[in-house]
């Protein structure tokens, strides 16, 4: 072992000394400060390895054999024993039988114990030897399809549980999104209404009229700026007439003909209804080109007062009672100009909507569904009537009931919103005669005049919160095919 000593007056310049004179590898024993100088002892790496290397031949390079599995052997006798007088050292089966066979017990002990009996002693085997008792047990074997099935159990519970922890904070946010954008929908209105106080005006009277907050908020976004109250009330009756789809000939209805269901809720008037369809075709072609089908057979004398309006209109009415029944019908009175169907009444929240309009779809003819609105309804219960009467698309629609309504905003937004093509009004219980084709201009018009004394219960400080539920209304499907000129 070579040790060597550096000295410098800074560790950085002794240690460069030591990688130049003992390498990169050299080995530092110490490093200390003596006398204002930095002394360092270093060792070369193949001085260390030396030093760890056993010397050969020593008893660190050859060990011994481990003998502790053969305790209790009897040791050697020593060099200075006579070896030819000592024995020879015992087997291991002569080991084995001297620690089975039993010790000799004391006179006393034998005389007075009372007899064991003679238990036969195991015969030596070689496989009982102490090797074969000291090899190792072989250990179970590993199910692997159990861990399997628990490793798959286990990372399906934890997908779950994550989905359910994602799915409550999606919930969290969707909430605190609809909040801020109620909050911001609230300021926004805020500043416009100051701003524009003319608009302010336009949404009270939209308001008061039936309108839904929505379409008001959306129309009035969309209103070309610098217009007075009066200029801005044209500009929102023009879009709303222009938005209105009607039927501005009934000839293109009644020249050409076919079969038509009224659909809708119980008490809309659609027997009534029915009845003036009914008068206005025997006017136009007779009674022999028109036929009357009933599918009210539950509500007692529902088909009995059809039937009354046929005898004087001199048209025979059927009755049926499902689908098979309903195309034995149409195709008897196939060669018939007109037919009219007059159905059952329904809550638009039962079941078997959905089963009239698959009865009305596979009848076997070209059947077309004419929707009655009742005009005293509100605008999120006409909604709903209409989403559940779709079905494959409508024909068109019937305002009914004009006559008892307060306002009509509510059927005109339904209207507009959902895309419905409105072919009559009926505004009483007289047939056929109050029966009128829609007039766009007209019904705009009353909309706005049935609730002009109205119009005031709606004060400024109310509006920016009945505004603050339409910050998506630029987003609405149904406004985005709303035409403005």
């Amino acid at each position: 072992m070579n040790v060597k000593k550096f000295t410098a007056p800074t560790s950085r310049e002794a240690l460069r000394k030591v990688r130049d004179a003992l390498g990169p590898d050299a080995v530092i024993l110490s490093n200390r400060p003596v006398d204002g100088v930095v002394e360092i002892l270093a060792l070369d790496n193949d001085d260390v390895a030396s030093l760890a290397a056993p010397a050969p031949g020593s008893d660190m390079a050859q060990p011994a054999p481990r003998l502790d599995h053969l305790h209790g052997f009897e040791p050697e006798a020593p060099a200075f024993v006579n070896r030819r007088a000592a024995a020879p050292a015992p087997t291991p089966e002569q080991i084995y039988a001297s620690r089975r066979a039993p010790e000799p017990e004391p006179e006393f002990v034998t005389a007075f114990a009372p007899r064991r009996a003679a238990q036969p002693e195991p015969e030596f085997a070689p496989e009982h030897s102490y090797a074969n008792r000291r090899a190792p047990q072989a250990e179970p074997a590993f199910d692997m399809s159990a861990m399997t099935a628990m490793m798959t159990a286990a990372i399906a519970q934890a997908k779950e549980s994550a989905a359910q922890e994602m799915s409550g904070m999606m919930s969290e946010l969707r909430a605190m999104r609809g909040m801020m954008e109620s909050q911001l929908a609230e300021l926004s209105w805020g500043g416009t209404q100051q701003r524009e106080p003319q608009k302010a005006a336009v949404l009270r009277e939209m308001l008061a009229a039936g309108f839904s907050a929505s379409l008001s908020r959306y129309l009035i976004d969309k209103m070309p700026a610098n217009k007075d109250a009066a200029e801005a009330m044209r500009w929102i009756k023009t879009v709303l007439a222009r938005n209105l789809t009607t039927m501005a000939d009934e000839d293109n209805l009644l020249d050409k003909g076919g079969v038509f269901a009224l659909v809708g809720p119980t008490g809309v008037g659609k027997t009534t209804t029915t009845a003036k369809l009914a008068a206005r075709c025997v006017m136009r072609h007779g009674p022999e080109k028109l036929a009357l089908i009933t599918t009210d057979a539950y509500r007692i004398g529902g088909h009995e007062q059809l039937r009354i309006y046929g005898k004087i209109l001199g048209v025979m009415v059927h009755s049926v009672k499902d689908e098979a029944d309903l195309r034995i019908a149409l195709k008897e009175l196939r060669n018939k100009h007109t037919v009219l169907i007059d159905t059952i009444g329904m809550s638009q929240r039962d079941q078997m909507v959905a089963e009239q309009v698959a009865m009305l779809t596979g009848a076997g003819a070209d059947v077309k569904r004419l929707l009655c609105l009742n005009a005293t309804s509100t605008n999120e219960t006409l909604a709903e009537v209409v989403r559940a009467y779709q079905g494959s698309g409508l024909h068109g629609c019937i305002m009914t009931k004009l006559d008892e309504a307060a306002s009509i905003g509510n059927v005109l937004d339904v209207v507009i919103r959902q895309k419905l093509n409105l072919h009559y009004i009926s505004n009483g219980q007289r047939v056929p005669e109050d029966l009128h084709l829609a007039d766009r201009a007209m019904l705009v018009d009353r909309a706005f005049r049935s609730r002009r004394d109205a119009a005031n219960q709606f004060d400024d400080a109310d509006l920016p919160l009945m505004m603050a539920h339409t910050g998506k209304a630029h987003q609405d499907e149904s406004l985005r095919e709303v035409r403005f000129g």
